[in-house]
C-alpha cells in the first residue's frame, strides 16, 4: 500500500504574518486489535474491539471469523474484490462481454450490477436495462468548462437516454452510459482531470465545501484545498485506495468555510466546523450524521479539535475504526451513528484516539467560528465578490437536470463572461464565479440565463430540490422530477409566498432528495385514492431546518395520493408559511 504524502497551507488568522506549512506522511495501516474502552464509555466485550477486516494482497478483507451474518453485498465483496475492476483494469475485459454473456454468469452479473458501483457506474437494469449512470467526484462542486464540455460529449451520443443531473452533494451525475464504452470515458475523464473512482456504494462520498469558497466576502475559510486534499487523499490522487474502500457503508464527509451553513454539516458522517484553539486556525468536528430508509440522525459533537494544516490523519483514523468495527450485518444498521451508539461517543472517541498518529486528539474548542444568529443567503443573482471588479451569478437549474446541449451552453458562458468554471450546490443549482462587472449585462441578456436557467427563478422554486425519481432509478417507487415541477407551479398559481419555502421530492425511503431537512417533504410511496386504486402517492414531511439551528422534519401526513398533493400543499404554505390564496389577495386589491 502506497503512502500519499501532502503538503497544506493552514489559511491564514486576521492578525497572522506567516503561513505555517505542515508535511504530513499519512500511510493505511493494517488494524490492530485495541484494548476495550475505558470508563465513561458504554461497556464493550473486548471481542468486539477485534477489528473484522484484515490486509490481503494490498486490499482489506473480512476475516474468516466474522462473516457469519453478513448481508449480500459483504459476500460479493468477499467472492471478487471490487476494485481490481479498475486497479487490475479487470474493467476493460468486462465491457468487452456481451450482457447476454454476462447474465449466465453470477460473478459477472454481480460486476455490473453490484462491484461497478467502485467505480462509479450504476447499472438501471429496472428501467434501463444495459445502461449505467455514472457518478463523479468533484470536491467542493468546482468543475470546469473543459470538464462539462467532456460530459456533454459523452451524454449527447446517447441521445433520448442520455442526460445529467446536479446532486445534492454537488456533483455530476450522467445517465445513459452503455458498457463497451466505459474503459474509453474512463480514460477521457482522467484526461480532464476528473474521475468516477469510490463514488458509490461502500466508499467515501464527494466531499462537500461552500459553493462560494473564495470568493465570498463573507466566508470564514476557503474550503477548496481542504475538499480537495480529502479526495486526493482517500482516492490516492484517483489511482484507488483500498484502505477505504471496504466500509461497512457509505461515509459522507463536508467541510464547512461559511456561516450559511450551505454544506449541510448536519447530515454529514464527519463535518469540520471552522474554529480557533489558542490562537490557532482548526476545526471542531461532528460525527454520525445520516438519512436511511429506517432512521435519520443528524451528526453530534465529537470533542475534537484539529488544526487547519493537519486535517487528514483524524479523517483516516475516523475511516479506519468504522472499517474495522462497523456492523456488516443488516445494512439498514451498518451506518457509522450505529457504531458510535454502540460504542458510546466518548467509547468511539477512544478507538479514533488509538489510530491516530500519536494516539492523540485535542479537545474541543469553545472557539467556534461559526455565527449561529447569520441569516441564509440567497446566492441567486448576482453578488459582489471579495475580489474588487468582480461578481458571481447563481442561477436556477430547475431540479438539477441538464441535457448535452445545455452543458455546453453552460462552458461557454463561463468561458466567455468567467474565468471557465462552474460551481454546483447541494440545491441542483450552478454557481458562474469570476464575472467581470462589465460583462454582467451582457451575460444577463444570454438565452441560456433568460429562457433555461434564471437568476431570478419564482419563489418557490428556489428551493425545489428533487431525486432521481422512477424515470431511471428501479428503486424509486414515484416519478419525482417532472412531477415536483408541476405540482410546485400549480401551487404558485393558487398562492402568494413572500419567502421561500424548500420542497424536496424523493422517490423511495432511501431519501436521496434529503426530504428530512426541507420545510415540506415528499417520500415516495403506493397508496389508495379515493375510489380504493392502488397509485403513486407520498408521505409528506413537515419541519425541516437548515443552518445552525438545524432540525430534521417529521411524518406530517402519510400516504396522501399524488393526484391530491396540491390542495395539502396549498393548505400548508397558508397555514404554516404565511402564503395567501391569489383569490382572496386579488378580491383585496
Amino acid at each position: 500500500m502506497s503512502s500519499l504524502s501532502v503538503k497544506f497551507l493552514a489559511p491564514l488568522l486576521p492578525n497572522s504574518s506567516t503561513n505555517r506549512f505542515k508535511s504530513i506522511k499519512l500511510q493505511a495501516i493494517p488494524p490492530q486489535t485495541v484494548a476495550p474502552p475505558s470508563s465513561g464509555s458504554a461497556e464493550v466485550d473486548a471481542l468486539r474491539l477485534e477489528p473484522r477486516v484484515e490486509e490481503k494482497d494490498g486490499f482489506f478483507v473480512l476475516k474468516e471469523k466474522f462473516r457469519t451474518g453478513i448481508n449480500p453485498q459483504e459476500k460479493v465483496k468477499i467472492e471478487k474484490e471490487p476494485m481490481k475492476l479498475f486497479m487490475e483494469n479487470g474493467i476493460e475485459d468486462l465491457a468487452k462481454i456481451p450482457l447476454e454473456e454476462i447474465e449466465k454468469s453470477k460473478l459477472t452479473k454481480d460486476d455490473i450490477d453490484v462491484r461497478l458501483k467502485w467505480l462509479g457506474l450504476f447499472h438501471r437494469r429496472k428501467h434501463q436495462y444495459g445502461r449505467f449512470m455514472m457518478r463523479l467526484k468533484l470536491p467542493n462542486g468546482v468543475t470546469t468548462s473543459a470538464q462539462t464540455r467532456y460530459l456533454a460529449s459523452v451524454i449527447r451520443k446517447y441521445g433520448k437516454d442520455g442526460c445529467a443531473d446536479v446532486t445534492t452533494r454537488q456533483n455530476w451525475q450522467i445517465r445513459g452510459v452503455v458498457l463497451p464504452d466505459v474503459p474509453e470515458i474512463l480514460k477521457g475523464l482522467d484526461e480532464v482531470g476528473l474521475t468516477s473512482l469510490q463514488s458509490g456504494m461502500d466508499n467515501v462520498r464527494n466531499p462537500v465545501g461552500n459553493p462560494l469558497a473564495g470568493i465570498d466576502p463573507h466566508e470564514i475559510v476557503d474550503t477548496r484545498p481542504y475538499t480537495n486534499l480529502l479526495s486526493q487523499y482517500i482516492t490516492a490522487n484517483s489511482r484507488g485506495n483500498p484502505a477505504f474502500t471496504n466500509l461497512p457503508r457509505k461515509w459522507n464527509v463536508c467541510v464547512i468555510g461559511s456561516h450559511d451553513l450551505y454544506e449541510h454539516p448536519h447530515i454529514n458522517d464527519l463535518a469540520y466546523m471552522p474554529a480557533t484553539k489558542n490562537g490557532r486556525f482548526g476545526f471542531n468536528l461532528l460525527v454520525g450524521g445520516f438519512f436511511s430508509p429506517k432512521r435519520c440522525a443528524e451528526a453530534i459533537p465529537f470533542d475534537a479539535w484539529v488544526p487547519g494544516d493537519d486535517i487528514l490523519p483524524v479523517c483516516k483514523a475516523i475511516l479506519e475504526a468504522f472499517r474495522d468495527l462497523g456492523s456488516r450485518g443488516n445494512r439498514q444498521k451498518t451506518r457509522m451513528m450505529w457504531l458510535i451508539d454502540e460504542l458510546g461517543i466518548e467509547g468511539f472517541r477512544e478507538e479514533v484516539v488509538k489510530r491516530m498518529p500519536q494516539q492523540d486528539l485535542e479537545r474541543a474548542s469553545s472557539e467556534d467560528l461559526v455565527d449561529t444568529q447569520w441569516e441564509r443567503r440567497d446566492y441567486f443573482g448576482v453578488h459582489p465578490q471579495k475580489q474588487e471588479g468582480y461578481s458571481f451569478v447563481g442561477i436556477h437549474i430547475p431540479v438539477g437536470r441538464v441535457q448535452a446541449d445545455d452543458m455546453d451552453e453552460l462552458a461557454r458562458v463561463a468561458d466567455t463572461y468567467g474565468s471557465g468554471e462552474l460551481r454546483l450546490t447541494v440545491e441542483q443549482n450552478i454557481i458562474i464565479p469570476n464575472i467581470e462587472n462589465s460583462k454582467l449585462e451582457a451575460l444577463l441578456q444570454e438565452p441560456l440565463l433568460k429562457d433555461r436557467f434564471s437568476p431570478e427563478p419564482p419563489i418557490l422554486m428556489k428551493g425545489l430540490v428533487a431525486c432521481t425519481g422512477n424515470q431511471f432509478c428501479g428503486q424509486a417507487i414515484i416519478e419525482t422530477k417532472a412531477r415536483a415541477l408541476k405540482v410546485t407551479k400549480e401551487v404558485e398559481r393558487l398562492v402568494s409566498v413572500t419567502r421561500p419555502v424548500r420542497m424536496h421530492w424523493t422517490g423511495c425511503p432511501n431519501t436521496c432528495g434529503q426530504v428530512q431537512v426541507a420545510d415540506i417533504g415528499f417520500m415516495g410511496c403506493l397508496t389508495r385514492n379515493k375510489d380504493g386504486k392502488v397509485v403513486e402517492g407520498a408521505d409528506v414531511f413537515l419541519g425541516g431546518r437548515i443552518g445552525s439551528d438545524s432540525h430534521l422534519g417529521d411524518v406530517y401526513k402519510k400516504g396522501v395520493p399524488c393526484d391530491d398533493l396540491v390542495p395539502l400543499v396549498v393548505e400548508l404554505m397558508v397555514e404554516k408559511f404565511g402564503a395567501v390564496l391569489r383569490e382572496r389577495e386579488e378580491s383585496e386589491d
